[in-house]
């Protein structure tokens, strides 16, 4: 749960209202989801001409999303072409030449998906082929320098051995194997995994001759091993060493180690220890000459805080150096991003580091007041200058290797990411339209930027989405959206969610309240060990502020959230009476128990100063559960059956139950095979049903449109 447009605009944007009889015009709808197009891991070719992407769409009858890769030239001249045959083709990497791009795929076979493994593809014409047929599957390819080998991850470790005990069945040839799992570790689920976490096998480096052709068969060197994972590829420019990132203790959540960054000889050998800091580093990026790195890194803090904003450094190379932090005055998220509900399904969304050909500057995308843009930061002296700007989210980039052309995906609160072209000194060109057929048909609304002052004058911002007809003299029902995280935010990306509410009839009120991030350290942090609390404040401020414009009905008001938000819309509820409607999506009731029972630990005190035996007053106070006998509002809970990172049991089974004894009206929704990602990445027809229900739920409470569903029988 908690771990976890490009024109410059006035603070305040206005609202835009579209005729609802714009010919040819409609209100958007649930179902679009099934039409929307995506795209994913924009690569720029070498030589900057083509673009190679992930296109994602729905296959509404196999309830599956589907992913093959495409190219566009950069220029915008041609419509992108589709690449690959495949439906889950991922990671397009071109080879230096430009003449070949390696990807990732994963095939079906006797009614299974099987592992993905490594695939090249000739830009000249043939098929794509397999360079890897690793057991367990390989993926992150890496290219080196000079295009003669590809560095790849794939997990390795001793497999299961069989177990003869006189019970091995009818067939003695095939010996009793155990299904049993011994766990030694407090980690041990995962949340996207319906298994137990394998800590027998680890994700190590591998390097592969890149063959010839097809008949080629080059058997995959192994550089890496033992029991910790290493990750993050990165080729020294000569080819001689590879860097990666790794956290070299055993059992981390004991301590406040966080990853480091190491190098590994190409042609094997002992590993070196490069550069660590007092807390994780990422995203390495090895300038061209070889002689420093950059990497995105997070201090943990003295005391170790809740959030740590992320900072841009460099570091020499060679051992030894203390890596210098470049942005320690810059209070805003770098390598951040805006959360919304359309990010790909599939397919990565890098956001590296670039250096700039002289070696003077790095470019990095940085979340800042519910915006993400890119950014420029001299090396010498840290400054940081804008490169693109206004209210819009840049979900992913590449760069060529000069520097001197950026391909990017943008999204913006009306429109679902597309590629735009940066040159030097040159505003972005979009060339890439895939929604357009779809949105030219639909009317939608624009968001209102809010500013408004909380309970101790803190500056919180919001927006407020109104329907596509508004009509001023009307009163409308209100419905509060609360992100997760808890350090997440909301802002200028699109959510889909939001815009069918409001094609519903509903004023959607969404804001970043304290804890939200790209609002700067203090402003993030200030949660810690008061979580939910003055949040709380802050979105009711919101509320209130919105009420001063007259046009909500005070007596129609609803409030929903998922993960943290799903944790802050049952504590609502048990503090005030003001709302009549809830949904509790992916929620957490019970801190005692969710210490004891989610997929990752919380033995550092960054949330609870000590463990729930220790100071179960904490705990209890902090639970909603606690003062469920405040609630009267109609709440549904929103459950995925395999959520690992809010369990039901301590979230809202607890919850229901309760309301359920009290008499007060509830019902719970439960979604087979779905995890903590149901509302971004869920089963196409899962994600439609969760909107569904929550609009149904507000319908019958809001609007008095009763849904038989929800009445016992």
């Amino acid at each position: 749960m908690m771990r976890r447009f490009a024109v410059a605009v006035s603070a305040v944007v206005l609202l835009w209202v579209v005729s609802p009889q714009a010919q040819g015009k409609r209100f958007i709808t649930e179902k679009d989801l099934f039409k929307f197009t995506w795209i994913a891991d924009p690569n720029i070719s070498p030589d900057g001409s083509t673009v190679a992407f992930v296109r994602v769409t729905v296959n509404e009858k196999e309830n599956r999303y589907e992913s093959s890769l495409y190219a566009v030239p950069t220029d915008g001249s041609t419509a992108p072409r589709r690449l690959t045959s495949g439906i889950r083709d991922t990671t397009p990497r071109w080879s230096p030449d430009g003449k070949q791009i390696a990807f990732v795929r994963a095939i079906d076979k006797d009614g299974k998906t099987q592992p993905s493994q490594i695939y090249l593809l000739a830009m000249d014409g043939g098929e794509a082929h397999a360079i890897t047929d690793v057991q367990r599957g390989a993926g992150n390819p890496t290219w080196s320098p000079d295009g003669k080998t590809m560095a790849f991850s794939a997990s390795s470790g001793p497999d299961r051995q069989e177990k003869p005990d006189g019970q091995a069945g009818k067939d003695p040839e095939k010996p009793h194997q155990s299904d049993l799992q011994v766990i030694t570790r407090a980690v041990y689920r995962a949340n996207g995994n319906p298994t137990y976490v394998d800590n027998e096998h680890r994700t190590h480096i591998f390097t592969i001759r890149v063959p010839a052709d097809a008949m080629d068969k080059p058997a995959p060197r192994q550089l890496t091993d033992g029991e910790f994972d290493e990750g993050g590829i990165a080729w020294a420019p000569d080819g001689s060493k590879i860097y990666f990132t790794s956290t070299r203790v055993s059992e981390p959540y004991y301590t406040e180690a966080g990853a480091e960054l190491f190098s590994v000889p190409a042609a094997g050998g002992e590993l070196t220890k490069i550069a660590g800091i007092d807390g994780s580093i990422g995203n390495i990026s090895v300038s061209p000459d070889g002689r420093r790195i950059a990497f995105v890194g997070a201090l943990s803090g003295k005391p170790i805080r809740s959030y740590s904003q992320p900072d841009l450094w460099i570091t020499d190379a060679t051992p030894g150096t203390t890596p210098k932090n470049l942005t320690a005055s810059y209070d805003y998220d770098v390598s951040g991003g805006i959360g919304g509900d359309q990010a790909a399904p599939r397919g990565q969304n890098r956001k590296p580091i670039v250096w700039s050909r002289d070696l003077s500057s790095l470019l990095i995308v940085s979340a800042e007041k519910g915006s993400a843009n890119l950014k420029r930061v001299t090396i010498a002296s840290g400054k940081i200058d804008a490169v693109t700007d206004g209210p819009q989210d840049v979900v992913a980039y590449s760069a060529t290797p000069d520097s001197s052309t950026i391909a990017m995906t943008l999204s913006t609160q009306t429109s679902i990411n597309d590629i735009s072209i940066l040159k030097t000194s040159a505003k972005p060109q979009q060339i890439t339209r895939v929604n357009d057929e779809l949105f030219n048909g639909i009317t939608q609304s624009q968001p209102e930027e809010l500013w408004y002052k909380s309970f101790d004058g803190k500056n919180i911002q919001s927006w407020i989405l109104k329907p596509p007809d508004f009509d001023p003299a009307k009163k409308y029902p209100l419905i509060l959206e609360i992100h997760g995280g808890p350090h997440a935010a909301y802002g200028n990306t699109y959510t889909h969610e939001f815009q069918w509410m409001a094609a519903k009839g509903y004023v959607v009120l969404f804001t970043n309240p304290r804890g939200s991030t790209s609002y700067g350290q203090d402003f993030g942090n200030i949660i810690q060990y008061h979580y939910p609390g003055d949040d709380y404040k802050d979105l009711m401020a919101g509320v209130d502020e919105i009420l001063k414009k007259g046009y909500i009905d005070p007596n129609r008001l609803g409030v929903t959230g998922g993960s943290g938000g799903g944790l802050l819309t049952n504590w609502t509820i048990t503090q005030t009476q003001r709302f009549k409607a809830a949904v509790a999506q992916r929620d957490i009731a019970d801190w005692y128990g969710f210490w004891f029972t989610a997929d990752f630990t919380l033995f550092q005190p960054t949330w609870f100063r000590k463990a729930p035996w220790e100071d179960p007053q904490d705990f209890s106070a902090r639970s909603p559960i606690t003062h469920v006998a405040n609630v009267t509002t109609p709440t549904m809970f929103v459950l995925g059956d395999q959520d690992y990172r809010t369990p039901p049991a301590n979230g809202g089974e607890e919850m229901f139950r309760a309301l359920k004894y009290r008499k007060i009206p509830t019902v719970m929704v439960r979604f087979p095979r779905e995890t903590h990602e149901l509302s971004r990445s869920g089963e196409p027809w899962h994600r439609i049903e969760r909107l569904q229900h929550i609009v149904g739920w507000m319908d019958q409470w809001l609007q008095g449109k009763k849904t038989a569903a929800y009445t016992n029988p």
